[in-house]
């Protein structure tokens, strides 16, 4: 029974093979035309078997023996590829601006396409670049045209206010005497010229007042003799006023005592200007000696401002700059003055020199001691050529300006500057007048120039030798 069945079953499949071998011919799928192959123009380079980025511009074979397969351009064999326009392709340089070039399209490792260099940007200044427009938009690029201006040059300093010395005075004794009564007793007192500051008693005083008093009378008497003996009275009276007034007693006394021919040895010591006291050691019954400062008054309707200056800002800070100060003690109001006068020194510990600035103080607001700070504006000088300082770019060894010369091309410049004032800077050599300069993204453009002037000068040789292939 089992030998039957598997009988049966072998004769099934021979006869089921020869029926699909009868049949064969009629069900085998037809055979597709061939499409013709669209890239047929020259070859560009070739390309790894496997599809890895790897890439030669002569045939070559990988690791495993396979050819590398030869990547051709669009068109009719043996035509070179040209961009719209007929611009000419020099090199490709690597995207992420690493110093790898190639003379054929291909990908870096992470799969981004080389960036073609053309022949026309090739032929521009050294460093330019030409950046689309829609790129310039992106980059929010703006120009402004460098073109003459008057630079308001200003520089802010601090300083102190002091009295001006000028309007300075002491009161001081040139002889002994004792402090009897103080008529200005407290510091900040204000006086008037002529008004009492203090009584004095001195017998020096009461002696040179008896001397004043006996050649008036001894005058009085040698008068009628006349002759020698009058002349000789009249010198001795001059010689005892004049020593009088050598020690500066007031003339008020000197008139009483010859009017009255009456010494008291007192004496009603009156101020000697109008002005603010600014010290006042004396007491009342202390005993002064001479020369020794009593009062110290000074008239404040005028005060000074004495600041320090670096050297380097002196050009700024000459006289007849304007000033404006302000004062942490009197804040929301500001002072106008002028730069009067730079002292001829300069501080070795510091490098600055000081500098003098007058202001008006009618009110007394201002005074000695305060703190200012000044913003000193100089002189008006004639325009120059410049540019705002957000369009340089400076080093501290070079300084250089982005030209926008249209059509998205930028050329770098290298400048020479000179003074900045106001957000704007002195171009002297370098720039023409009515030349565009880009003041935004400058650095961006500055990179970008670097970057292509780098591989111009290293794929210099290489493009060269292109140019020579046949």
């Amino acid at each position: 029974m089992r030998r039957s069945i598997l009988a049966a079953g072998a004769g099934l499949a021979v006869a089921g093979a020869a029926a699909l071998w009868w049949l064969a011919p009629s069900i085998t799928t037809p055979e597709r035309p061939r499409e013709a192959p669209t890239n047929t123009g020259a070859i560009l380079y070739y390309q790894d078997a496997s599809g890895a980025p790897a890439y030669s511009a002569t045939p070559k074979k990988d690791e495993h023996g396979r050819d590398y397969i030869a990547v051709r351009a669009p068109g009719a064999p043996g035509k070179p590829q040209r961009e719209a326009g007929e611009r000419r392709i020099l090199y490709y340089r690597n995207p992420m601006g690493l110093p790898d070039t190639s003379p054929v399209p291909k990908k870096d490792s992470m799969g981004m396409d080389y960036i073609a260099v053309y022949a026309d940007e090739a032929s521009e200044a050294p460093g330019s670049v030409r950046v689309s427009l829609d790129r310039v938009q992106r980059l929010g690029v703006r120009t402004q045209k460098a073109e003459p201006r008057v630079l308001n040059e200003s520089v802010v300093l601090a300083g102190t206010l002091t009295a001006d010395e000028r309007k300075l005075a002491v009161v001081a004794l040139k002889f002994p005497a004792n402090i009897t009564k103080l008529h200005v007793a407290a510091t900040g007192e204000r006086v008037r010229a002529g008004e009492p500051l203090f009584e004095i008693q001195s017998p020096f005083l009461l002696k040179e007042e008896l001397d004043l008093a006996l050649a008036l009378r001894n005058r009085a008497i040698w008068k009628g003799a006349g002759g020698a003996f009058a002349r000789a009275s009249d010198n001795s009276l001059q010689l005892t006023r004049e020593r009088l007034e050598l020690y500066e007693v007031p003339r008020r006394e000197i008139d009483r005592l010859i009017r009255t021919q009456t010494a008291t040895g007192r004496v009603v010591w009156p101020a000697p200007q109008d002005g603010t006291v600014l010290e006042k050691p004396i007491v009342a019954g202390m005993r002064a000696e001479d020369g020794q400062v009593l009062y110290r008054i000074a008239d404040l309707t005028t005060i000074w401002l004495i600041a320090d200056a670096p050297e380097m800002t002196l050009p700024i800070v000459e006289p007849g700059a304007t000033a404006r100060i302000t004062l942490s003690a009197i804040p929301g109001r500001t002072f106008d003055g002028k730069v009067t006068f730079v002292y001829p020194e300069i501080a070795m510990a510091t490098r600055t020199a000081r500098v003098r600035i007058e202001l008006a103080n009618e009110d007394g607001s201002l005074m000695p001691g305060m703190f200012a700070s000044v913003k000193v504006v100089a002189r008006a000088s004639k325009p120059v050529l410049a540019v705002p300082d957000s369009a340089l770019i400076d080093s501290g060894e070079r300084q250089v300006v982005i030209v926008a010369r249209g059509e998205g091309l930028f050329e770098p410049r290298a400048v020479e500057i000179g003074r900045r004032a106001a957000n704007l800077v002195e171009i002297r050599k370098g720039l023409e007048s009515g030349e565009d300069v880009v003041t935004s993204a400058t650095f961006l453009i500055d990179a970008e120039s670097n970057l292509r002037a780098a591989l111009q000068s290293f794929t210099a040789g290489e493009v060269r030798a292109n140019e020579a292939a046949p």
